[in-house]
């Protein structure tokens, strides 16, 4: 799969031939019946002749006979030789008149049949003339048709639908488990195939990722993955933070539960946890940890008895003293200890993050994710968690390339919306690209969908309001054409809900062993750290990644492609939807209009998705389809549409596009009965003779 040419993030791609289906090859003309004389004809005239003659020959052979009678009785004497010559000579003259008239018939006769032969000789050279002409313009046709079928075929028919420049974000409202999995991996594989990072917040319980993990593999690419609760104590996702962003941090992540809470319960929980971080930070080489805190919210809280965490290592005893003394037991003091008790019943479930931490080299692909036996306060209080601590580490770090780093969070409707406001400004302050996807639109979700510089991505939307309000948003008037590709596809590929991650962080030997063996090509796509797996790329290993992007994307994209064919679920349906040439022809060829209503967003199939953003050009609206197989088809392009439109000079891949055939001039269609050669009708009927009395 080769990269965006200009590092853009290519959500999925759109289905849009150019040429239509010429439908059949022209006809061959067929070939009138040859002129000839017509024997009836002839046979005709000639009785006639013969019944127009038959007086004259009567005429001819009785002064024929009566002569040589007439003769015969003179020379005997029975009659007189004057009377004798005079017969003979009146019949030889009625001989003669007959006879000249018998020729004078025979002759014309002649004429006649030699005229219709000229005739019909003129007649077969003109329908050979207007056969050769129609033979000739066939030919044109044909050849017409031949370019109009090969552009057809040979025609680019999905093009790529990138995040448009100056987009930092990306939302996708609604969808399924997946077409998550295709969506993610459509993206992901762009950005590593390019040089760049990822990582991935994966909130939906559904291992969205497996398609993706698989893919790296078979790519080369090792991919790091914390599977949590398990994996807490091997995250270092939120260690090394001072007191003010350990305490925001911790506070937010106990705000969970108060949706609707006022910004006075988060002031409060995030004084008690700056306190309680103070007198754990005093008299200590290292800084507090999340385990710390929570035993010294219990303290505080006098929860338990504190020798414990004092014999664990977690509290000392003066420190226990301290804390237990801190407030008293007052009505303002206990709203205190009260609050106390909830942030410690809270975040009692991270107290194991970074317990355990052991060095690992970096990854290109960074995946972490809630296993499926967490709880639902406990997947809400891990996904916040984790959340913060990157906006901290993003308002840290400083600006990159955009898209360089992405951040993916799947299940983004867990979150708070401030917390999701937060997170978005740290990536569009550090250039990070974020997508964030939603499997609903919620009350809180539904104003910050598109909200400041980001595209929109519409899925299957089950609930009828939200499909409803989708509709009203996108805009009930635009019209779209749905490959048939995409319903065969999307039908074909099931949910991943019944596979789960396997963690590669499990355990500290393996790990080592097996991340030692990929150092090589992990330094050799610019990512050159070898310390903490989540910590974001420095401005070095951006500057790295620029030099070294160039080199490697060629090889790595071919890998890439072969591993989406061969590796993942997508791949290997859409080829065999391709597979042959009958179910090829069905499988590119478009499907079926439809409107952007309510019922329609309830049934789109799982990789179809409906884009819409800020152009130049006013708002635009895309149908696409985010199946990561589409782009091993040969009829994929790496090029949006309107790059492919502009033509070469809009990039260097449009270069090495294949040239499309020509369409002819004055092309005409042959579904129509138009242009056609004439029936044959035949040889004319007998032309009447001139000496034929009419009635």
């Amino acid at each position: 799969m080769t990269p965006a040419p200009d590092g853009r993030l290519r959500l999925a791609y759109q289905y849009a031939p150019q040429f239509p289906e010429p439908g059949p090859p022209p006809r061959r003309p067929t070939p009138p019946e040859a002129e000839r004389l017509n024997p009836d004809w002839t046979a005709a005239q000639r009785h006639e002749e013969s019944l127009l003659n038959r007086p004259l020959k009567a005429a001819f052979a009785v002064a024929v006979v009566v002569g040589l009678v007439v003769a015969a009785l003179a020379a005997a004497g029975w009659l007189n030789v004057l009377v004798a010559g005079l017969g003979v000579i009146c019949c030889t003259l009625v001989a003669v008149i007959s006879g000249y008239a018998l020729w004078q018939g025979e002759r014309a006769l002649r004429s006649r049949l030699a005229d219709e032969r000229a005739r019909v000789g003129k007649m077969r050279a003109a329908q050979e003339s207007r056969l050769y002409a129609w033979q000739a313009e066939h030919a044109t046709r044909v050849r017409e048709w031949q370019a109009l079928r090969a552009a057809y075929e040979k025609q680019k028919r999905w093009y790529a639908v990138c995040a448009p420049g100056g987009v930092h974000r990306v939302d996708v409202a609604g969808g399924t488990l997946s077409g998550w999995s295709a969506m993610l991996t459509t993206a992901a594989v762009n950005r590593l195939a390019a040089g760049g990072e990822i990582t991935v917040l994966d909130l939906s319980e559904g291992a969205v990722a497996l398609d993706l993990l698989g893919l790296a593999q078979a790519a080369g690419i090792d991919p790091l993955v914390w599977v949590l609760p398990d994996d807490l104590p091997r995250l270092d996702l939120g260690t090394g933070f001072g007191q003010e962003a350990l305490a925001d941090l911790l506070a937010q992540a106990a705000s969970v539960a108060d949706e609707q809470g006022s910004a006075r319960d988060l002031a409060l929980d995030n004084a008690i946890l700056e306190r309680v971080i103070g007198v754990l930070a005093e008299n200590q080489q290292h800084q507090a940890t999340v385990a710390s805190v929570v035993a010294g919210l219990r303290a505080l809280a006098q929860i338990g008895d504190p020798r414990d965490d004092v014999a664990a290592g977690l509290l000392t005893a003066g420190q226990a003293d301290r804390l237990t003394a801190m407030f008293g037991r007052g009505a303002t003091d206990r709203v205190v200890l009260e609050r106390a008790w909830i942030l410690e019943s809270q975040l009692r479930k991270l107290a194991p993050a970074g317990t355990a931490l052991a060095p690992r080299p970096r990854s290109a692909l960074r995946v972490v994710a809630l296993g499926q036996r967490v709880g639902a306060v406990g997947s809400r209080v891990l996904g916040t968690y984790l959340t913060v601590a990157l906006t901290h580490l993003l308002r840290e770090a400083p600006p990159g390339r955009p898209w360089q780093h992405t951040l993916f969070v799947l299940g983004a409707d867990k979150l708070r919306g401030d917390t999701l406001d937060r997170l978005s400004d740290a990536c569009e302050r550090s250039a990070t690209g974020l997508m964030l996807a939603y499997r609903g639109i919620p009350p809180h979700v539904r104003p910050r969908l598109g909200r400041g510089n980001a595209a929109v991505a519409f899925m299957r939307l089950g609930n009828a309001e939200e499909a409803k309000a989708a509709s009203e948003q996108i805009g009930t008037e635009h019209r779209f054409v749905l490959s048939q590709l995409t319903e065969t596809v999307g039908v074909s590929v099931t949910d991943t809900t019944s596979s789960a991650y396997t963690s590669t962080i499990g355990s500290v030997s393996s790990s080592a062993t097996s991340w030692s063996h990929s150092e090589g090509s992990s330094r050799s796509t610019g990512h050159g750290r070898s310390d903490g797996s989540l910590l974001l790329p420095s401005r070095a290993s951006f500057s790295r990644s620029d030099q070294a992007g160039d080199s490697h994307s060629t090889s790595e994209s071919e890998s890439v492609s072969t591993g989406i064919n061969t590796s993942t679920a997508w791949g290997m349906t859409t080829a065999k939807a391709t597979g042959d040439s009958e179910s090829l022809a069905l499988a590119l060829q478009r499907s079926r209009e439809f409107l952007v209503e309510q019922h329609e967003l309830q049934q789109l199939p799982a990789s179809a998705m409906i884009i819409t953003y800020a152009g130049p050009a006013g708002r635009q609206v895309v149908m696409a389809d985010a199946n990561p197989g589409i782009g091993g088809l040969a009829a994929a392009t790496p090029l949006t549409l309107e790059e492919s439109r502009a033509g070469p000079a809009a990039g260097s891949e449009a270069a090495r596009e294949p040239a499309r055939a020509q369409v002819p001039p004055g092309a005409k269609s042959w579904r129509s009965g138009r242009d056609r050669p004439p029936p044959n009708l035949g040889p004319p009927p007998p032309r009447l003779d001139w000496r034929r009395r009419r009635s």
